[in-house]
């Protein structure tokens, strides 16, 4: 799984830092319900759920982070995430 193209992801709070580094999926919940981002997505933009997960995959862990709110925006394989602002 090592030659598989990869997300550039960074996940953050006003104070702190979640996670910033590569990872094969990111996933989260919008109003329509629960999604994955893949590298080659769509540029994409949307708010993520009250209450809800994100979880990012990377090679060595999966990392889950509870979410109170926050958004998601996608580019060119690159994940930013701004949660609980």
């Amino acid at each position: 799984m090592s030659e598989a193209k990869l997300l550039t992801v960074q996940a953050r709070a006003p104070f702190e830092v979640y996670y910033v580094g590569n990872a094969y999926t990111v996933t989260a919940t919008n109003k329509v319900g629960k999604f994955d981002i893949l590298p080659g997505h769509a540029d994409f933009f949307s708010i993520i759920d009250p209450d809800s997960e994100v979880i990012i995959q990377t090679e060595k862990e999966e990392i889950n982070i509870k979410v109170s709110n926050g958004i998601i925006t996608v580019k060119d394989d690159t994940v930013l995430l701004f949660l609980n602002i």
